[in-house]
């Protein structure tokens, strides 16, 4: 009979040795790993899972939606101001409903999971807490990912159809003008309503997401409430708009010396630039956005992103639950 039990425990846990078999307390307990990207992914996948019931992605999803698809619904101009039109308020919303799904979404992680006790049940497995984390945001960028896709490919189908509409109108009014004519006037259509410069602003926008994903994130360690977190993120995202502002009014009315420069590079890195990651108006404008400018804001939003994970990892080592 004790045999059988032995032979029955060694099948549940294999790390296990039956009794008489020697061996240190270090062989008795299976071995486990200080990092596991399986343990991440699981948590990433129970996070997004999570975050895709919540009725406040659907209704920022569907009114960013609806609002790039009225874009095209505007008054009759010229196809040049058309195009500017849809562009700016496309990205405008995309920029604006990301950011809110970036912070609203992060805001709930961890003091949800505390209310609902089930961070208890996650860390007791043993999960270590960089893990909850990274598997934590990890679900909120791939969250703001699908987000940014599937309205960057509807503001894509709204702009291809006005494109094509105009393409219509303009081949039907020119009908009689002269071949050459006509293909420099589709040229300039075709050229209005798309540039090279659309898919690396809507990259800057995800990046500018991911930042305030981060950063909220880090807030929310030492935040008592969901409520608080936004309430503090809502004052960063203002600071962070007006920061560049500020700075250029500072040292024009104070001495640039060192100490300023020092004061303004503090406050830089605890709230950042956030109009720096604004890119739309280039775009709209028709401004080429070179590679070094595309290249140093995402470095600068994936540096934002990185440390400030690193900060929430930090404190939250450091917390009481």
């Amino acid at each position: 009979m004790t045999n059988d039990r032995n032979d029955l425990t060694l099948q549940r846990f294999p790390g296990r040795r039956s009794p008489g078999e020697g061996g240190n307390a270090s062989t008795l307990a299976k071995p486990y790993r200080a990092f596991s990207v399986g343990r991440i992914g699981a948590i990433t996948v129970n996070t997004l899972t999570e975050l895709t019931r919540l009725k406040v992605f659907y209704f920022l999803l569907v009114f960013a939606l609806l609002l790039i698809g009225s874009s095209m619904f505007m008054a009759q101009l010229t196809f040049q101001q058309e195009f500017q039109i849809l562009k700016d308020v496309s990205l405008g919303a995309m920029s604006i409903f990301t950011s809110l799904l970036a912070i609203v979404a992060t805001a709930r992680l961890i003091p949800q999971d505390i209310e609902d006790r089930t961070i208890y049940t996650i860390l007791a497995k043993p999960v270590p807490r960089l893990e909850y984390l990274l598997g934590k945001i990890a679900g909120v960028l791939l969250l703001l990912a699908i987000g940014t896709l599937v309205m960057g490919a509807v503001f894509f189908l709204v702009l291809y159809a006005r494109e094509q509409t105009l393409v219509h109108v303009t081949m039907r009014q020119m009908a009689a003008a002269p071949r050459e004519q006509i293909d420099e006037a589709l040229r300039a259509v075709r050229a209005s309503a798309f540039n090279s410069d659309i898919l690396p602003g809507i990259v800057i926008i995800y990046l500018k997401a991911c930042l305030l994903a981060a950063l909220t994130l880090f807030v929310s360690t030492f935040a008592t409430t969901n409520i608080f977190t936004i309430v503090v993120m809502a004052f960063i995202y203002f600071i962070g708009h007006l920061q560049a502002i500020a700075r250029e009014y500072w040292l024009q009315e104070h001495s640039s010396g060192w100490i300023s420069r020092v004061f303004l590079a503090v406050v830089a890195l605890i709230f950042p630039d956030l109009q720096a990651f604004n890119l739309v108006d280039d775009i709209v404008a028709g401004t080429a956005i070179s590679l070094g400018l595309f290249f140093k804001t995402a470095v600068l939003g994936v540096f934002y992103t990185t440390i400030y994970t690193l900060l929430a990892a930090f404190v939250f080592y450091g917390k009481e639950l």
